[in-house]
C-alpha cells in the first residue's frame, strides 16, 4: 500500500523536546521522501553512492508564484545568485523573476548564459577586482558602487571602453534590520557608502560622467520576524525619498534589498507575509507619487530556492560510544557547513532532517550524525530522535536550497565533492 503524506506529519515526537518547522515540501510515498516526483532512493542510485544536493522546481515556482500574488505589482522580483549560482538553478530563475542579482564575474558569466536582458542584472559587493569591473561595465549591467574608489575605477573603465555605464550606490542605512540573521548595514560596514556621505557620492557620479540611475539600500537577511521587516521597509524607503531629493537627477532605479526569512530551527516558524505586503504596498504608492519614473526592486534569495532543496548522504556506519549512538555518514560539513553549525551561528542548532528511506517508523532512536572528517566539528545533527537507521539509509537534511554547496569548503581533508541534481 502507498503512502503520500508530508514530512511534517511523519516527524518523530518525543515529549518535552521543540519541533522543527513544518517540512511540507517533499511528499512521502511508501515511506520513501519524494524530490522532484522521484524516490529519494533513485537519486541516490544515480549519485552511485556520493552525498548529493536536490532542487526542487516546483518549490520554487510556488514560492515564486506566492510572492507575485501578494507583493505590489510595482515590485520588480530579483533573484540573488550568491544563494544558489547552479546553472540549471539561475535559468529556472531567471524565468520566473524580473531580474538577477550577482557578486563576481563568474556570477555574471552565469547570469549572462541565461539570456535576460543585461540591464535588468545588478552587481553588488565591496572589494570588486578591475577584472569584475571591466566585465561589468562591458556588459552594460548596473553597478552597485561600493565606495568612492570603486566609482572612480568604474569611471577609468568608461572612459577606456568609451561607454556610459549604468551605476547606483549602495547605502550603508543609518538603521540596521533588527533581529536578523547577518546585519547588512547601519554602523560600521564594509558594504556601501555611509548614508550621510551619500550626497556627496552621487554629486561625484554625476560629475565623472557615470548614469547615476538610484540607490540600493539592504539592512539585513534571514529576518523572521515581521514587525523587524516592517521597520526597516519605512526607514528604507524615508532614507531613499530623501536622498532622492538630493540627488542630481531623478532616480530610475531603487534596489530595497530583501531580508525575508525562512524556518530551520526548533520553535521557528514560517514568515507571516500579510503585514509585511500591506505596509510595503503603502510604501510603494508613497513612493512613486514623488518618483513616477522608478524601478522598484526586491532582492531575494535564500527565501526563493532554500526551502526547494534538500542535501543528502547515506550512513557508512553505526557505532555507541558510552551510550550516545553515532551514525555516521559520507557527508558533512566540507560539503554541508551551514548545517554544520560553522556558517554564522552562534549556537549551533540542528537542521530538520529524516531519514529519507524510512521517513516513518515506530522504532526510533535518539542519535548524532556526524561525518567522516577528523574534526569534532563535522557534526549535522546532535541528540535528535528518528526513526532507527543502518548502514546504508540515506540522511536528508531539509533547507538546503541556498548557502550549501557553494558555501562550504569541499577541499578540507580531500574527500569527494557531492553532486547536485535539478528535477
Amino acid at each position: 500500500m502507498t503512502e503520500q503524506q508530508n514530512t511534517s506529519s511523519t516527524k518523530p515526537r518525543e515529549r518535552g523536546r521543540p519541533q522543527h518547522a513544518p517540512q511540507n515540501h517533499f511528499p512521502v510515498r511508501d515511506n520513501c521522501l519524494q524530490v522532484g516526483n522521484q524516490p529519494v532512493t533513485e537519486l541516490a542510485r544515480q549519485a552511485d553512492g556520493r552525498p548529493f544536493y536536490a532542487y526542487d522546481h516546483r518549490v520554487m515556482d510556488a514560492r515564486v508564484a506566492q510572492l507575485r500574488q501578494q507583493l505590489p505589482n510595482a515590485i520588480h522580483l530579483h533573484y540573488a545568485i550568491k544563494a544558489n549560482p547552479m546553472p540549471a538553478v539561475v535559468q529556472h530563475m531567471s524565468g520566473l523573476t524580473d531580474g538577477l542579482d550577482v557578486a563576481s564575474a563568474a556570477e555574471l558569466a552565469t547570469a549572462l548564459a541565461t539570456g535576460i536582458d543585461p540591464a535588468e542584472i545588478s552587481f553588488a559587493g565591496p572589494g570588486k577586482s578591475l577584472e569584475d569591473l571591466r566585465a561589468a561595465v562591458s556588459a552594460g549591467v548596473i553597478i552597485i558602487l561600493e565606495s568612492m574608489t570603486e566609482m572612480q575605477r568604474v569611471a577609468d573603465i568608461a572612459t577606456e571602453l568609451a561607454t556610459t555605464p549604468p551605476v547606483a550606490i549602495r547605502v550603508n542605512p543609518d538603521f540596521e534590520l533588527k533581529a536578523s540573521g547577518m546585519k547588512m548595514g547601519g554602523g560600521p560596514k564594509p558594504f556601501g557608502i555611509d548614508a550621510e556621505q551619500v550626497p556627496d557620492a552621487m554629486a561625484r557620479a554625476d560629475a565623472l560622467g557615470l548614469d547615476l540611475v538610484g540607490v540600493h539600500i539592504f539592512s539585513g537577511s534571514q529576518n523572521l520576524r515581521p514587525e523587524a521587516l516592517i521597520e526597516a521597509h519605512d526607514k528604507t524607503f524615508e532614507l531613499a525619498l530623501r536622498l532622492a531629493a538630493q540627488a542630481p537627477k531623478p532616480f530610475r532605479w531603487l534596489n530595497i534589498g530583501g531580508g525575508f526569512g525562512v524556518p530551520y530551527f526548533p520553535g521557528e516558524e514560517s514568515l507571516d507575509l500579510a503585514p509585511v505586503v500591506q505596509n510595503l504596498q503603502n510604501r510603494v504608492d508613497e513612493a512613486l507619487r514623488q518618483l513616477p519614473d522608478v524601478e522598484l526592486v526586491m532582492e531575494l534569495g535564500r527565501y526563493l530556492v532554500a526551502e526547494a532543496g534538500i542535501y543528502v548522504c547515506t550512513v557508512s556506519d553505526k557505532k555507541v560510544s558510552r551510550g550516545q549512538t553515532f551514525l555516521i555518514t559520507n557527508g558533512g560539513l566540507h560539503h554541508h557547513l551551514a548545517a554544520s553549525g560553522n556558517f554564522g551561528q552562534v549556537v549551533r542548532k540542528n537542521y530538520p532532517v529524516c531519514i529519507g528511506n524510512r521517513v516513518i517508523s515506530r522504532e526510533q532512536e535518539t542519535v548524532t550524525i556526524v561525518g567522516p572528517l577528523c574534526t569534532p566539528l563535522d557534526l549535522l545533527g546532535e541528540r535528535m530522535p528518528l526513526p532507527t537507521a543502518d548502514i546504508g539509509d540515506l540522511v536528508v537534511l531539509f533547507q538546503s536550497g541556498a548557502y550549501g554547496y557553494t558555501a562550504s569548503p569541499h577541499l578540507f581533508l580531500s574527500h569527494p565533492q557531492p553532486l547536485e541534481f535539478f528535477v
